[in-house]
């Protein structure tokens, strides 16, 4: 069992012993502190927030134990005196719009993202809807840590509302952006395959695409059963069946989403993948092309093609930490008009500051229909990258500050980066190791401009950082 307390919220495996994993007294404990943690920031700034309302969002994906967990969260929080708005089945960008929208406090979403079913988690949000800084995070935590928390008297329990309209709202706001433009997607007639690994997604893609005029939809996996029939996570490996799926249909792409739907990855019409660190690469492409000098953000773990992009376009490039809250700081600093992660996530300013793949695929698709050629085309116009993605299970007695810091000396001679973990420099391509925020590994990316290299720089690390864990444990 597992149970991780970071800058991406309360995560853990269902079920086992409290404090093991993310059993019920936990949820309990970390929404008590969390609804907690809000109320001392409210009364700390009354002043400022006389028009506030005690009100905190609540949306979910389709994971079996959702359900669940939302009770058991709805509950918490109403036991604090806090009211609920519970949007149901949702997206975590969905969540992020409604809390703003509401005026709320912040907002709670139950995912574990591209984890796998027996995962679950709590997303935490301020009142702007973006996470909670690193800093807040760890009030939150020390409030579990002491159970500094009281209930309410019977007299001053919260209520639940709950409204399932914010999807409708959220695609209406996307249709309204300047670049993104339904008639040119509609007049191309778009046969696009969805795969969204039976979450949520596969309810709302479907309505996004039917809203951007595309009427030709072959659903893979969309009842959100939260059964899910592959690893959730978009990768390569993982999208075999949406990639037959593209050809038998003879669709012009195929779009997959993870199960809160932040992440997006691309199927060209050719089976092949357009490559999930390249979505955020050929949407900021277009908002650069169609746009004032402008530029961009993504975290060190991101390919180098999005520096060249921006770089193209007259703009600056930035790198931040990994995680959507340092992106977003970064972006914030740098006036940054595109951004996110080369997971797959987009963060597009103009709509809100959060990793969002339906707004992604309104971009995207406008971007394609103006190219006005096919998907692997379009792929082809950008840099050649690859990315080995890799990582090491970590285990209780692995000190694994130990292991970068020894990898940082036995490559000193190279430029480091010790920003995140550490990235080194070599003439021609980069390595990034550093630790999850999600799950108990070590993450080991190494990028080059050949997929053989890239795959041979990232084995060569991992048999450093083997080499190192054998001494710890001499």
């Amino acid at each position: 069992m597992a149970l991780i307390k970071s800058i991406s919220g309360i995560r853990g495996t269902i079920g086992g012993k409290p404090g093991d994993g993310l059993s019920p007294v936990d949820v309990v404990k970390f929404t008590a502190a969390y609804g907690t943690w809000l109320m001392k920031c409210y009364h700390v700034h009354a002043e400022s927030k006389t028009s506030k309302i005690m009100k905190v969002v609540v949306g979910r994906d389709a994971r079996i134990s959702g359900d669940m967990i939302n009770r058991l969260v709805t509950g918490t929080l109403i036991g604090l005196g806090i009211d609920v708005v519970d949007i149901g089945f949702s997206t975590t960008p969905t969540v992020e719009m409604a809390v703003v929208a509401e005026q709320a406090l912040g907002g709670i979403i139950i995912t574990a993202s591209h984890n796998p079913k027996q995962w679950n988690a709590l997303k935490l949000l301020n009142e702007k809807g973006e996470f909670i800084s690193e800093k807040d995070g760890s009030d939150v935590l020390a409030i579990a840590a002491k159970e500094k928390y009281t209930f309410a008297d019977v007299s001053a329990l919260g209520k639940i509302t709950l409204n399932d309209s914010y999807i409708d709202y959220h695609i209406q706001k996307i249709l309204a952006l300047p670049l993104v433009d339904v008639k040119a997607i509609k007049d191309k007639n778009f046969r696009i395959a969805v795969d969204a690994v039976n979450s949520t997604g596969g309810i709302f893609v479907p309505m996004l695409l039917r809203a951007l005029g595309v009427e030709n939809i072959t659903e893979l996996y969309c009842e959100p059963t939260g059964e899910f029939p592959h690893n959730p996570e978009p990768l390569p490996e993982n999208l075999r069946d949406i990639a037959k799926v593209v050809l038998k249909s003879k669709s012009h792409l195929g779009i997959v989403v993870d199960p809160d739907v932040d992440r997006l990855a691309i199927v060209c019409e050719d089976g092949e993948m357009f490559g999930e660190e390249y979505t955020l690469v050929a949407v900021a492409d277009y908002i650069l092309t169609n746009s004032k000098k402008g530029n961009t953000v993504s975290n060190l773990s991101s390919t180098r093609a999005l520096r060249d992009v921006t770089e193209k376009s007259g703009g600056k490039y930035f790198a931040s930490a990994v995680g959507e809250v340092n992106v977003v700081e970064m972006m914030k600093a740098n006036n940054a008009i595109i951004g996110g992660e080369g997971n797959g996530g987009v963060i597009y300013p103009e709509l809100h500051y959060g990793r969002d793949a339906l707004v992604g695929i309104a971009l995207f698709l406008t971007h394609l229909a103006k190219y006005g050629k096919s998907c692997s085309m379009l792929r082809s116009t950008y840099p050649d990258y690859y990315i080995s993605k890799n990582k090491i299970e970590l285990t209780s007695e692995i000190n694994v500050d130990d292991i970068l810091s020894g990898i940082q000396l036995k490559y000193k001679k190279q430029p480091v980066n010790t920003v995140d973990g550490v990235k080194i420099e070599f003439e021609k391509e980069w390595v990034h190791l550093r630790r999850s925020n999600t799950e108990p590994i070590i993450r080991i990316y190494a990028e080059s401009v050949s997929e053989t290299t890239a795959n041979n720089l990232a084995k060569k690390i991992i048999t450093d950082i083997r080499e190192l864990i054998k001494v710890q444990q001499k």
